[in-house]
């Protein structure tokens, strides 16, 4: 169904979702970054924005010459173009590109795609086995459906926010979008499965994801906790009620190390560099729990050990002990890294207003059929014209003169 044009675009692999078309009808931030990741394999990916009020995402974030840099990673490998929705034009020209598409996705609060004659039975009814997915913040039905909904709520109320801080400190949200990159990641792996259906002699169908729930479902086996033992997660900073020592150490030149002992081998091999072989002998140490019991005394000797040593000196030691270590990093670590630069893990990428841009890759690598970010994010309503091919420049023009591109 899609409009991929392989040869235009000059990969060299064939990529596995080339020939989908998707259709992003979403802003800030799940469904933009599910567009990202379909993109990223081959997918056309049809960034769809009010001709009056782009993605608020363009300008979220520092910017340079005026142009959002969030958005060059969020746009990447989509064109853009306009179209108003809520026009009964626009919406006659959405099922129209509808019935040659193969996923929808859209964040609009429930009920909005219906009050403008656009919804799953119209859609469906244009293409039956267009895939749609819908994300909300508290999803499509339930006494929550109507509000709006955004990640930081979804932090808020997933259990995240109240397990994460020092234990006398206040709940803590992260400073990014978590709950709306799990989101994202959560329904592009929601849209291959019903991609995969339909391969399969099955329809289209409609994906309902609450951006309240992937998150949650990254927080471990609390709601079991609970049921069986009534045990809530306390806050407990940076260590942990299931190994000890856990924790971010202090070195002597003022950077940080983090430390995990999240094996007895570990475990051992941490208390020996450190000068406390003796506690290795204690009943409790046998255990990740028992161990964690006594995090305050593990901690004090791991920290007394680092604290007089320079980073670089603490991680060689811990790397000739075979012990697990890793250095605290800025992003300015991030793009020095030997380990990230053998990975690739930060390319330079084209970009039609700098020239390129940085950004990081895609977060894993295929040996037969590679993802690939062909190009930054791109100005808004860039490809309206080639996405409506289908229509004379007379019906453009008219369609611009009133507003529906």
């Amino acid at each position: 169904m899609g409009m991929c044009r392989r040869a235009e675009w000059g990969w060299g692999v064939m990529k596995p979702l080339e020939g989908v078309r998707v259709l992003e009808l979403a802003t800030i931030f799940a469904g933009p970054m599910a567009g990202a990741f379909l993109g990223d394999f081959g997918a056309d990916v049809i960034k769809l924005e009010h001709p009056a009020k782009p993605d608020p995402a363009r300008w979220h974030g520092p910017a340079k010459d005026g142009i959002g840099l969030w958005w060059k990673v969020l746009g990447r490998n989509k064109r853009t173009a306009t179209l108003n929705l809520s026009h009964p034009d626009g919406a006659a020209l959405l099922l129209r590109l509808a019935a040659e598409t193969d996923v929808l996705i859209e964040n609009f609060r429930p009920g909005t795609l219906e009050r403008w004659g656009v919804g799953p039975s119209e859609l469906h009814a244009a293409n039956p086995g267009l895939v749609i997915a819908r994300i909300s913040g508290f999803g499509q039905f339930g006494p929550y459906a109507s509000r709006p909904g955004f990640g930081t709520l979804a932090e808020a109320m997933s259990g995240f926010a109240t397990a994460t801080g020092e234990p006398d400190g206040p709940p803590t949200l992260p400073p990014f979008g978590l709950a709306d990159s799990i989101s994202g990641l959560a329904t592009a792996y929601a849209v291959m499965l019903a991609l995969t259906a339909r391969s399969r002699g099955g329809s289209g169908q409609v994906i309902d994801l609450a951006i309240i729930e992937p998150i949650m479902a990254m927080l471990g086996p609390q709601i079991t906790w609970l049921d069986q033992l009534g045990y809530v997660q306390p806050r407990l900073g940076n260590r942990s009620n299931n190994n000890a020592p856990r924790n971010t150490y202090r070195c002597a030149d003022g950077r940080w190390v983090a430390v995990s002992t999240s094996s007895h081998s570990i475990a051992e091999r941490v208390m020996r560099l450190v000068g406390r072989p003796e506690v290795i002998a204690e009943p409790w140490f046998a255990s990740g729990s028992g161990r964690a019991a006594h995090g305050e005394l593990l901690d004090k000797a791991v920290a007394d050990w680092i604290g007089v040593r320079g980073r670089d000196e603490v991680i060689a030691a811990f790397e000739r002990a075979q012990a697990a270590i890793a250095p605290v990093y800025d992003v300015r670590d991030i793009v020095a890294d030997p380990q990230y630069q053998a990975l690739s893990t930060v390319i330079e990428v084209h970009d039609d207003d700098f020239g390129s841009v940085k950004m990081q890759n895609i977060p894993f690598r295929m040996s037969a059929t590679p993802g690939e970010i062909r190009f930054a994010g791109r100005a808004h309503g860039q490809d309206t014209a080639e996405v409506f091919g289908f229509l004379g420049p007379s019906e453009l023009d008219d369609l611009r003169e009133r507003g529906v591109i």
